[in-house]
C-alpha cells in the first residue's frame, strides 16, 4: 500500500477523525508506534517497524512527521503522505531514543500532554523505559488502541481491497485441494499455496501458513512440515491472503479417505458452533455475544475443554507478526460490534489426548441486520 491506493480525501478524512480522537482524549499529540497506525494515517509500507520507528500526530489539524531509520527515506518521500520525515542510523550507529529527543524538542512537546502507543510486537521495552523517563511529566496516557479503533469500521474503498484479497484467498483454497495426496509433504502442499496466492496478486501475509495432518492435527496454529501426507489423515489448514495489506483468512478441514465417526464429530461441531456465531453477528450487539453463542455449542458436546483461543478478532492491515485489531469476541471484551467491521469466525476443538481437532475459518462483514459471509469457497469437509 502506499498513498496512492486512497484519495487525498479519504486520507483528510482519516486524519481529521485522528486529530479530533486525540484531542477528546485530552492529549496534545499521540507517538504512534504501530505500523498499522501509521499505515492508515500515511500510506506508508516501509519495513521500518523492525527498527524504531514513530510517528508524531498533533492533536489540531497539522503536519504529520515520521522518524524512521534511513533506509527507508526514499521509499517514505515517494509513498507516506507525510510532511516531514526525520531519518536516523545510515552509515553509523544511532541512538534513537536520544534522537526522539531532539525531534520531540523541535516539534514542540515538551510541556504538553503526550500519549503513546506501547505496541506488543513494534516497541523494545528498553526503549519503552527510556522514553518515559525522557518524556517525564509529558507523557500521560498510553492509548494504544486509539488509532485502531478509528478504523475498525472500514470504508469503501477499504472493503474493495478486502474482497479482492478473500477472492485470491478462495482461489488458492482451490489450488490446497487440487494439490493434497498421498506421498506429498505438507510443506509442499503449502508451497503450491503460496504459489497462488502470488502469482493471483496477493501479497506476502503477516502470519505464516499454518498446515497440519493426522497425529500433528491437534495443533491449533502448527507450521507444515516434512510430514508426508498419508491415506487416514485428518487435517486443517489456515493461511492469509492480503492485497494493498489489507487481509482475509480462510481455514478449512480436509481428510485423505472417508473419515472417521470421531472426525466427523468434530467437524459437524466447529461448523455449528461457527454458524451459531454467524447468527448473533449485527450492528450494535457486544462482541462478546457471538463467542458466548459458540460456546455454548462447544460446551453442550461435553468439549469445553477443546475451546483453546478467542472465537475470533477484527482483521486490520497486517503487518508481521498479525494480522488482527483489537477487538476480540472473548471474554470481558468491551466492544460493539458495527456495520462495516470485517471480524474472523474460528471457534475451536482441539483434543490432546486423541489426537485431534478441527476448525473452520472464515470472515465476514458486519452489516445493519446480520452478516456477509466474504470467502464464497465452500465450508464441507475437503476429501480427497
Amino acid at each position: 500500500m502506499s498513498r496512492h491506493d486512497f484519495t487525498p480525501e479519504e486520507f483528510a478524512d482519516r486524519r481529521a477523525r485522528a486529530h479530533r480522537a486525540i484531542a477528546e482524549a485530552g492529549l496534545d499529540w499521540l507517538v504512534a508506534f504501530h505500523p498499522v497506525s501509521i499505515h492508515w494515517l500515511t500510506g506508508s509500507d516501509a519495513k521500518s517497524y523492525q527498527e524504531f520507528q514513530c510517528l508524531f500526530i498533533p492533536a489540531r489539524p497539522g503536519p504529520l512527521a515520521i522518524m524512521a531509520r534511513d533506509g527507508e527515506r526514499n521509499e517514505l518521500r515517494d509513498d507516506a503522505l507525510v510532511e516531514r520525515i526525520f531519518p536516523w542510523g545510515g552509515g553509523n550507529p544511532d541512538d534513537p531514543v536520544a534522537i526522539f529527543g531532539d525531534i520531540a524538542d523541535r516539534l514542540g512537546l515538551r510541556g504538553t500532554r503526550v500519549g503513546m502507543e506501547v505496541p506488543a510486537y513494534y516497541l523494545h521495552p528498553h526503549h519503552f523505559v527510556r522514553l518515559k523517563e525522557l518524556l517525564g511529566a509529558d507523557l500521560v496516557a498510553e492509548p494504544t488502541a486509539l488509532i485502531h479503533d478509528l478504523k475498525m469500521v472500514k470504508s469503501a474503498a477499504e472493503l474493495a481491497y478486502i474482497r479482492r484479497a478473500a477472492e485470491i484467498g478462495d482461489h488458492a483454497m482451490e489450488t490446497f485441494t487440487a494439490a493434497l495426496g498421498e506421498g506429498r509433504t505438507e510443506l509442499a502442499v503449502a508451497g503450491k499455496v503460496y504459489d497462488a496466492l502470488l502469482s493471483g496478486g496477493s501479497g506476502l501475509a503477516a502470519s505464516p501458513i499454518n498446515l497440519v495432518s493426522g497425529e500433528r492435527s491437534c495443533y491449533s496454529h502448527g507450521a507444515p512440515t516434512e510430514r508426508i501426507l498419508r491415506s487416514g489423515d485428518y487435517g486443517s489448514v489456515e493461511y492469509g491472503a492480503t492485497y494493498k495489506r489489507y487481509t482475509t483468512t480462510i481455514g478449512r478441514q480436509f481428510c485423505l479417505g472417508p473419515p472417521t465417526a470421531r472426525m466427523r464429530e468434530l467437524y459437524d461441531l466447529v461448523l455449528h458452533a461457527s454458524d451459531a456465531m454467524i447468527a448473533e453477528i449485527r450492528d450494535g450487539v457486544p462482541a462478546v455475544v457471538p463467542h458466548q453463542a459458540a460456546c455454548r455449542v462447544i460446551g453442550d458436546a461435553g468439549l469445553e475443554r477443546a475451546r483453546v483461543h478467542t472465537s475470533g478478532y477484527g482483521l486490520a492491515p497486517g503487518f508481521p507478526p498479525t494480522w488482527s485489531e483489537p477487538i476480540h469476541m472473548f471474554g470481558d471484551s468491551h466492544y460493539v460490534l458495527k456495520a462495516g467491521m470485517v471480524l474472523t469466525i474460528e471457534p475451536p476443538a482441539f483434543l490432546d489426548d486423541e489426537p485431534l481437532g478441527a476448525r473452520l475459518i472464515d470472515n465476514v462483514l458486519v452489516t445493519t441486520d446480520g452478516c456477509e459471509r466474504l470467502s464464497r469457497f465452500p465450508r464441507d469437509l475437503i476429501l480427497v
